[in-house]
């Protein structure tokens, strides 16, 4: 681990971002700034988190948009693929979408899956998870009915993480297209 700085959260060595990686990030707004998220923002949003996922080869199973923050797990695909790069890029390209002058926080905070954690059974916890960050925070009863979440995978504009068979389809698309080293 790289020793912290002053005003940084400590980090891992940047190998441990690249390749097969799985990451779960969490990006929060300067002040948790509100009023940002919109329809038009989601779309925004989608669309900058295809490009990355084009850009670094990246599979994202799982993303929530909240009021003032949001959650995002992205997987790498190839031995080239690099998640803070895509990190990097999705900060700077989405900023100008939250309007008014709104920005990120300095350091997004993630966490780098073990390999225990990127098991299927307990992967699929942690992206439950995420998708039930607006019913814990009561902004809507049942995941369904936030419409500010959802997957990012080339190709397939409406996979869902809530569909029925989404996990099935997911892990088969995966293996299709991750690159064994």
């Amino acid at each position: 681990m790289n020793p912290p700085r002053k005003g940084k959260l400590p980090r891992l060595s940047p190998d441990r971002y690249q390749g097969h990686a799985v990451v779960f990030w969490t990006l929060t707004l300067e002040e948790r700034s509100r009023g940002w998220l919109t329809a038009p923002f989601h779309a925004a949003f989608r669309e900058m988190m295809l490009h990355a996922a084009g850009r670094e080869h990246l599979f994202c199973p799982t993303y929530c948009l909240m009021p003032d923050h949001l959650h995002l797990v992205w997987m790498g695909l190839r031995s080239e693929s690099d998640l803070r790069n895509a990190m990097k890029f999705l900060r700077t390209h989405l900023e100008p979408a939250l309007g008014d002058g709104r920005q990120w926080q300095h350091q997004p905070h993630d966490h780098v899956l073990r390999a225990e954690e990127r098991q299927r059974d307990a992967f699929a916890k942690i992206c439950g998870y995420i998708l039930g960050n607006p019913v814990r925070a009561g902004l809507v009863e049942r995941e369904p009915q936030w419409s500010y979440l959802g997957a990012v995978v080339p190709g397939y504009p409406t996979l869902h993480p809530l569909d029925g068979g989404f996990w099935e389809l997911f892990w088969r698309l995966y293996y299709r297209e991750i690159e064994v080293p």
